[in-house]
C-alpha cells in the first residue's frame, strides 16, 4: 500500500505524520480534514497567545500552582506579568461617560437583577473599563488573576469587582481564569479558539440518584454558551474570597459538552479531556455558573478516572463533542492527551 511505503520512509527519517484513509466523496474524510485544520488553527493561536498573570496565587491551593516555563514550552505562550497598580491607574482615570456606556453593556449582555445596587454596578463598571484597557495595552489573549489585599484597601476594591468585567472579556475571546489558575486559562483559551466557549468551572457536588456531577464557579463565565439568560446578581459574601460584590449566575447550554483540563504531571504537561452532556435539573442559585453533567461511564467512575490523572480542581467546559479535535491538537503540539470518556 502507498501508505505503508510513506510510513516506512517517514519512520526511518523521524518525520511525524497521520493517516486519513477513505475516498474523496466520504464525509468522514472531510470531517477528519476539517478537524486537523481546526486543530492547526488552535495550535497557531496558542503559540501566538499572550497570557497575562495578575496578582498572586490563592494561598495553599497547591493543585493550582503552575510552572510558567513549562506552559510556555508546551504551548508557545508568552507570559506577560501585569500589575494591580496599572489596573488602578486606568480605573482612577475612568470618566462618567465611560461608566454609563459600560453599564449599558452590562444591561445588554446580562439580566441585571433588581437587587444589584447602583454603587456596585458603578464599581464593577469602573473595574471592567480598567481591565479592558489593561488587555488592550498588553495585547492579551487570556488572563489569570487573583488577589486579596488588606481589608478596605484600593486593590481589594478592584479584585472584589472584577467578575462582571472578566465575564465580558471571556465572552469576547479573552478568557479569564480566577484563582490565578494559569493552567485553566490555557484550557479556556483552547476551547475558545475552537469556538466552543470554555467556561471556568470546578466540581462541587454529585447527585447519585440522577447519576450526574455538578460543576460551577463564581465567575468568570463564558456568556456565549449560556442556556437562557445570564444573570448579574449581588453576593453579600464572596465564596471563599474576601469582600462582596456582583457575580454571574448561569447554566451552560443543555446538550453535548466537552471538559478540558491542562495538567502539569510529574514529567510532562498534558491534556485531559472528557465528553458528556449538560442536562436539565435543579441547580443551586448562589451566583455561580451552575450546571448538571452526565457522562457515559457514570458519575462515580468519571470522578474516579478524572481525578486519578491529577488535574487541578478547575476545568474548562465547552459546548459540543470535540475530543477528536483536542487529540489532534495534542498531536500537533506533541502533548499527551488522556481521554476519560
Amino acid at each position: 500500500m502507498f501508505g505503508a511505503e510513506f510510513a516506512n520512509v517517514f519512520n526511518r527519517a523521524g518525520i511525524d505524520y497521520e493517516f486519513i484513509t477513505g475516498y474523496l466523496g466520504e464525509q468522514f474524510v472531510w470531517d477528519e480534514i476539517e478537524d486537523w485544520i481546526d486543530a492547526t488553527k488552535v495550535a497557531f493561536i496558542m503559540q501566538n497567545n499572550r497570557l497575562g498573570v495578575l496578582g498572586h496565587y490563592y494561598a495553599g491551593m497547591l493543585d493550582v500552582y503552575s510552572d510558567l516555563t513549562k506552559q510556555s514550552s508546551a504551548f508557545g505562550t508568552h507570559i506577560e506579568i501585569v500589575e494591580m497598580c496599572e489596573v488602578k491607574k486606568y480605573r482612577d482615570a475612568v470618566t462618567a461617560s465611560e461608566i454609563e456606556e459600560k453599564i449599558i453593556e452590562f444591561n445588554n449582555v446580562f439580566e441585571v437583577i433588581d437587587t444589584c445596587e447602583d454603587e456596585e454596578l458603578i464599581r464593577a463598571a469602573k473595574t471592567s473599563i480598567a481591565l479592558d484597557k489593561l488587555v488592550a495595552n498588553h495585547n492579551l489573549g487570556s488572563l489569570a488573576y487573583y488577589y486579596e489585599g488588606e481589608t478596605a484597601n484600593e486593590y481589594e476594591n478592584i479584585v472584589t469587582s472584577v467578575i462582571a468585567g472578566n465575564t465580558l472579556l471571556t465572552g469576547k475571546n479573552v478568557p479569564v481564569a480566577g484563582e490565578y489558575e494559569v493552567k485553566n486559562a490555557q484550557a479556556m483559551k483552547i476551547m475558545d479558539a475552537f469556538g466552543v466557549g470554555g467556561s471556568f468551572s470546578e466540581f462541587y457536588a454529585m447527585d447519585f440518584n440522577d447519576d450526574i456531577v455538578m460543576l460551577g464557579h463564581d465567575g468568570p463565565a463564558h456568556f456565549a454558551i449560556a442556556e437562557g439568560n445570564v444573570q448579574l446578581v449581588p453576593l453579600p459574601v464572596y465564596h471563599g474570597k474576601p469582600g462582596k460584590g456582583l457575580s454571574i449566575q448561569m447554566t451552560v447550554k443543555h446538550g453535548p459538552v466537552t471538559l478540558l483540563s491542562v495538567v502539569e504531571g510529574k514529567d510532562d504537561v498534558f491534556l485531559l479531556v472528557a465528553e458528556g452532556e449538560s442536562v436539565e435539573g435543579p441547580v443551586l442559585q448562589i451566583g455561580n455558573t451552575n450546571s448538571r453533567y452526565r457522562f457515559s461511564i457514570g458519575a462515580g467512575a468519571f470522578m474516579n478516572e478524572w481525578s486519578k490523572q491529577g488535574p487541578s480542581h478547575h476545568c474548562a467546559i465547552g459546548v459540543g463533542h470535540i475530543a477528536n479535535k483536542i487529540e489532534k491538537l495534542g498531536n500537533i503540539l506533541n502533548l499527551r492527551v488522556v481521554r476519560i470518556c
